[in-house]
């Protein structure tokens, strides 16, 4: 279970999620609105609308970027969909309770120098807070994601700690020279 996956079910049974900067009993309508707007953007390629969703002291994980905040949350998403041209997303189940919401989405791309075809589909969990996501966990299998972008390597070996680390080591490390680029 993921640190915000903890920390939904924890807001579920009455006590305050970890990070909280707003009150809770938010609008159900206004979070599954911003979830369409977040899905839209991202299945329109539109970046900055998606980075608008997301509150200034927002938090990101999933298996690959496990602790992003603020700022480089927007920038993740830029740069996934400028070094992706042929980005497709597709999203499902959009649902909230008000405090907290989910969703299932899939993408489907090429990765790498050789192109590889990816298809990964992602279970989203979030917490909003002041009509924005403050919080926002993406869950997906990170050992077929390897299988699929990096072939007989990632098959081999894409469920050893060693080769997920060495993903998000290059990811991390990839995010942040695309930042200072900018």
């Amino acid at each position: 279970m993921g640190v915000l996956r903890a920390e939904i079910e924890r807001s579920m049974d009455g006590e305050p999620a970890r990070g909280e900067v707003a009150s809770r009993h938010g609008d159900i309508h206004v979070s599954v609105e911003i979830l369409e707007r977040f899905y839209e953007a991202f299945s329109q390629r539109d970046p900055a609308t998606m980075a608008e969703c997301y509150h200034p002291q927002a938090r990101f994980s999933d298996p690959v970027f496990t602790d992003l905040r603020g700022d480089e949350i927007g920038a993740m998403w830029k740069m996934l969909i400028e070094q992706g041209p042929d980005l497709e997303v597709t999203y499902a189940d959009l649902s909230s309770n008000g405090d907290t919401g989910s969703a299932r989405w899939e993408a489907r791309y090429s990765f790498g120098k050789d192109r590889r075809p990816v298809h990964n589909r992602i279970e989203a969990a979030f917490v909003f807070a002041d009509g924005k996501i403050l919080a926002h966990d993406d869950d997906f299998d990170l050992w077929a994601w390897t299988r699929q972008a990096l072939g007989p390597t990632g098959t081999l070996l894409g469920w050893s700690p060693m080769v997920k680390t060495q993903v998000r080591e290059q990811a991390d490390a990839g995010l942040r020279e695309w930042m200072a680029e900018r």
